[in-house]
């Protein structure tokens, strides 16, 4: 199964296979390669289903993997029906398989935003529900609306079933709406399966307007190999590598997407636009009604977009405040803190705490503490690698953590140049301060936890400060005695 973890080959066979299907459509070799092409599918759906590693995980993926076979067992019904018994109406007998399909997908997409939104969800909801009560306007005005005036108002069984799969199709929409409008990572996987939801989208407005538009039944089955295309990508979505960016938490993002804004806009213009259509009057009086309702629309979303950028702004504010220290510019306790909960295997961890810091503030005043701090703060800034935090934890204690980094080649060196930095006099209103440094260094191993890992260094920062200070030591096993933690 190595060979199905690659990007690129699976998509082009299932093109492959789908143009085959749809150039022998109607044929009895065209029906052996769409089942032949679909029954692989539903294996592999079921395949990238059951590996999935959490049971949490894994239902959109079962879901998914519902759907494809109840369209499958559809399709068998439909050509049975065609091949064998001509004189039989497979009507419900096909469309009951096919409509739960719908029910599936949508629910396993939803449920996939659900997973990766966790308590991010309401705004996205939101507007979600703005948007497809907008989709379900203009689906019904296309495809039931003009059914139902053909007969006079009465609902048939052949208008309830198109109805129906208007119905799947609104809630296969607003699935991926909520899935797109969710906060998360937005690679590969993502695009595949929306790609797919669209295809399903396409083929069943194609089969419900092009009859209306002269084209015939012949033409249309060629549709079977878009639909084999588009289920092909839903389960190749499934046996991406990428695939847990569908359905793992992310962070918190409360940015508005201009694109948003846009959609949303014509969301609600979606009503008054089809009333005006639809209204009596004028052509020129119903087309200045239309316009001035676009107007207020777009007046109305500039102010809010306006008021929302505020917000954005003021929450920004108040997270950096947050996160970092407000005279040095460092990230603060609370960031670290959460970046040591993410440690892993080779990570390291500096601790730091200034030596004679007390005296320049007894000698030269607060002011003159303050101005050393922020010069401290500045060379460890230019010692450290780029992807190294540095961290002020309060008073004259500050902290590295240093991702991924060898002990001889990294960090002996890092924790050399900065002893050699601090140790450099400070210049401030013509005196000469000086200070130095003692640093205890501590690595992550497989068995380290964020509290293992800060007594470690903390004890180690000690060790140097009795050795004479202006020194660094490696910390050896986790000390015994009581919990010391960051936070606080």
């Amino acid at each position: 199964m190595a060979s199905l973890r690659t990007r690129w080959p699976l998509p082009a066979a299932a093109a492959l296979v789908s143009v085959a299907t749809a150039a022998t459509a109607e044929t009895v070799t065209g029906d052996v390669i769409y089942f032949t092409g679909y029954t692989v599918v539903c294996a592999a759906a079921w395949w990238a289903a059951l590996r999935q590693a959490g049971p949490g995980e894994r239902w959109p993926w079962l879901l998914i993997a519902v759907a494809q076979t109840f369209w499958l067992v559809g399709d068998l019904v439909s050509t049975a029906a065609f091949r064998f018994f001509p004189y039989w109406d497979p009507t419900g007998w096909m469309d009951a398989p096919w409509l739960a399909g719908y029910l599936a997908i949508g629910t396993g997409i939803m449920l996939m935003a659900r997973l990766r939104a966790r308590g991010q969800l309401r705004e996205p909801l939101l507007d979600m529900l703005t948007l497809t009560t907008a989709v379900t306007i203009g689906m019904w005005w296309l495809l039931v609306a003009p059914a139902l005036e053909a007969s006079g108002g009465l609902y048939t069984a052949g208008i309830a079933l198109d109805a129906g799969y208007m119905l799947g199709d609104v809630l296969i929409t607003a699935a991926v709406l909520l899935l797109v409008l969710s906060p998360g990572r937005r690679s590969a996987p993502t695009g595949l399966l929306v790609t797919a939801a669209c295809l399903r989208l396409v083929t069943d407005l194609g089969y419900a307007i092009l009859p209306h538009l002269g084209v015939g039944m012949e033409s249309l089955v060629s549709l079977g190999g878009l639909v084999l295309f588009g289920n092909s990508l839903m389960v190749i979505t499934a046996l991406h590598p990428g695939r847990a960016e569908l359905v793992r938490p992310n962070p918190r993002t409360r940015t508005l997407h201009p694109a948003r804004l846009v959609f949303l806009g014509l969301a609600l213009l979606t009503a008054p636009a089809v009333a005006v259509a639809q209204g009596s009057g004028p052509q020129a009086q119903r087309i200045a009604l239309l316009v001035a309702t676009v107007a207020a629309s777009a007046f109305i979303l500039a102010r809010f977009a306006g008021a929302v950028r505020e917000q954005e702004r003021a929450e920004r504010l108040l997270a950096y405040q947050a996160s970092y220290d407000p005279l040095t510019g460092l990230a603060n306790r609370r960031t670290i803190t959460g970046r040591l909960d993410a440690c892993s295997a080779g990570d390291v961890l500096l601790y730091l705490d200034l030596d004679g810091f007390k005296a320049v503030n007894d000698t030269y005043g607060h002011d003159a503490g303050d101005a050393l701090l922020v010069e401290v703060a500045r060379r460890l800034r230019a010692a450290v690698r780029e992807d190294d935090l540095v961290v002020r934890l309060g008073g004259d204690e500050f902290a590295l953590l240093c991702p991924q980094a060898s002990v001889h080649t990294d960090v002996i060196p890092l924790a050399e140049r900065v002893l050699d930095a601090i140790a450099e006099p400070i210049g401030y209103d013509g005196h000469e301060l000086r200070v130095g440094t003692s640093i205890g260094i501590a690595v992550v191993d497989e068995t380290t936890t964020p509290g293992d890992l800060v007594r470690k260094a903390d004890a180690a920062m000690y060790e140097a400060k009795r050795g004479g200070r202006g020194r660094w030591v490696l910390a050896g096993p986790p000390p015994k005695p009581a919990p010391l933690s960051l936070a606080g």
